[in-house]
């Protein structure tokens, strides 16, 4: 088998990306072969910045957006809009398959390479540890947009994505059963949890994984599993660590940015320029908020004739992967899955503490106080969609929940998601097909 690592390309080398017979294709150009802890850390930061801007295109298949069909960039997007998957327009940007396994591409060099390179030392264990983490990170992203959501009684035999542990250019890469790309990715993190040793990353770095943004990514993980406890216990480490909210009655700004005192990891803008130029919020989207006692309601959005432009993203400051707020709010939905609807109840009520007035809060608290498990599940769901408008949450929530009926209007037509329709499971990028039989 060929390996890559005496071609390994750190920022003085580029390394080239496309397309071969198999998945992809590294061109080496320069063999600058990392030897040191500081190469190593490049290879892994290049890896940190090829993560693709994925989200923002998950969001234009959900019920939170509008396209401005005069948009300059709606051909960008149209496609993807109506679910036109199995034919595309060419001009339609495309998922980012082949740049997660980019990102793939870079931790395997830190995992397999470093490893046995580098004397040990507390600052080879962090480096490790966060290209586990990241590399758990790119497959749960991977699973989630090209696999069917988990069910523990078909996870084994529910088509996954190919599993790439080596950097190898001579394997055959064939996909993996859903089941088997989680047990991966519950592996990565398990080795992550050994070696990461900083609590948390200082403003500016909060891009790389820390202690609190791996057991924020455990808590995600284990919550589309289904695997309750094990989403609270991890939600609850990571807010042992950073428990700070956004008092948006004292300080009315978003947290969406780096620089937040929410923020956990900075990696992913959720909401680029191009769509954000080319889309309004939906009527479902904004009639899901009380625009008069809801704090969120303007500084997300701002009037634009009969609609609503969204304020968030599009900007580098609005890097936002995990926040604290979705800690407490799937500490709220885990408690109640495990029968304690009062600790769910306390738990969503210290969150929508900082986000509505001082007298709709006094309201919400009886509300809320009032209701029934099937109520207060709605009503916590709905604070997700609510909190996380175009942060990249609202399509994987769609999928591990209900999956209901979306409609979209475009040029005078109307086009239909059904309920559980096959269409939540989006298809390989037809350049990935083309180029992997196997797929």
């Amino acid at each position: 088998m060929k390996k890559f690592s005496k071609y390994i390309v750190l920022f003085v080398a580029a390394i080239a990306v496309s397309s071969c017979d198999d998945y992809l294709d590294i061109t080496p150009v320069g063999r600058v072969i990392p030897e040191t802890l500081d190469q190593y850390r490049a290879v892994l930061t290049r890896g940190y910045d090829a993560y693709p801007e994925h989200k923002s295109l998950t969001a234009v298949r959900t019920d939170e957006l509008t396209m401005n069909e005069f948009g300059d960039e709606i051909n960008l997007f149209k496609d993807i809009y109506i679910w036109k998957d199995a034919n595309p327009d060419r001009s339609t940007i495309t998922f980012h398959y082949q740049d997660l396994y980019t990102v793939i591409f870079y931790t395997n060099v830190i995992i397999n390479d470093a490893s046995s390179k580098l004397a040990d030392s507390p600052e080879k264990n962090q480096l490790i540890g966060e290209a586990h983490a990241l590399r758990a990170l790119a497959y749960f992203d991977l699973i989630n947009l090209f696999g069917k959501p988990y069910n523990a009684t078909t996870a084994a035999s529910d088509k996954g994505v190919p599993l790439a542990l080596q950097v190898d250019l001579e394997q055959v890469f064939v996909p993996k059963s859903v089941e088997v790309i989680y047990n991966q990715i519950i592996s990565d993190t398990n080795k992550a949890e050994e070696l990461i040793n900083l609590n948390s990353q200082p403003t500016g770095k909060n891009y790389r994984f820390s202690k609190v943004a791996l057991y924020s990514l455990e808590s995600r993980i284990y919550l589309y599993q289904q695997q309750w406890q094990k989403s609270f216990d991890a939600a609850n480490k990571a807010l042992v660590i950073n428990n700070t909210l956004v008092d948006l009655k004292a300080t009315p700004v978003l947290a969406t940015k780096y620089n937040s005192v929410e923020s956990v990891l900075a990696l992913e803008d959720g909401y680029i320029n191009g769509l954000k130029l080319t889309s309004y919020a939906s009527s479902d989207l904004i009639n899901s908020y009380n625009k008069t006692s809801d704090l969120r309601f303007p500084l997300y959005f701002v009037a634009s004739g009969s609609r609503f432009r969204i304020q968030k993203g599009a900007n580098d400051e609005q890097k936002c992967s995990f926040r604290t707020s979705e800690l407490y709010l799937t500490k709220a939905e885990t408690s109640l899955k495990l029968n304690n609807i009062s600790d769910a109840k306390t738990t969503v009520l210290s969150f929508i503490k900082n986000r509505y007035t001082a007298a709709a809060y006094t309201q919400l608290e009886s509300d809320v106080n009032g209701m029934n498990a099937v109520d207060l599940t709605n009503f916590i769901l709905e604070e997700r969609h609510r909190e996380f408008a175009v942060e990249g949450h609202r399509w994987f929530d769609l999928r591990r929940t209900s999956q209901k009926q979306i409609v979209h209007t475009f040029d005078g037509d109307s086009y239909t998601l059904i309920q559980n329709d096959p269409r939540y499971t989006i298809i390989y990028p037809s350049n990935a097909r083309l180029n992997n039989p196997n797929l």
